[in-house]
């Protein structure tokens, strides 16, 4: 079993910046990939960025540039950088680990608030 806690969120003036972590805890033997995804009041969660082992970094057209999306395999710890932050960046953020052959975990989920 692993847990996930996600920590970093809060309130921001717009142009402000947050890091978010993610924490991972438990039997991890492999990590296929390791992702950030938002959801927004009344709107469907949405991914954000995507490490994929194998693969090229992804984000999401409206946070390429202003997001970075890096880990610490040591500390076990998925990190997602945000600067130039919007209010439309307002959601809960959301970490999901894809571990040992395809199994999801997510975490709790984290609150960003950015003021105009």
């Amino acid at each position: 079993q692993v847990q996930l806690v996600e920590s970093g969120g809060g309130l921001v003036q717009a142009g402000g910046s947050l890091r978010l972590s993610c924490v991972a805890s438990g039997n991890i033997l492999s990590i296929d990939a390791l992702g950030w995804y938002r959801q927004a009041p009344g709107k469907q969660r949405e991914l954000v960025a995507l490490i994929a082992r194998g693969r090229n970094t992804i984000y999401a057209d409206s946070v390429n540039g202003r997001c970075t999306i890096s880990s610490d395999s040591a500390r076990n710890t998925v990190y997602l950088q945000m600067n130039s932050l919007k209010p439309e960046d307002t959601a809960v953020y959301y970490c999901r680990w894809v571990i040992g052959g395809g199994y999801e975990y997510w975490g709790q989920g984290t609150q960003v608030t950015v003021s105009s």
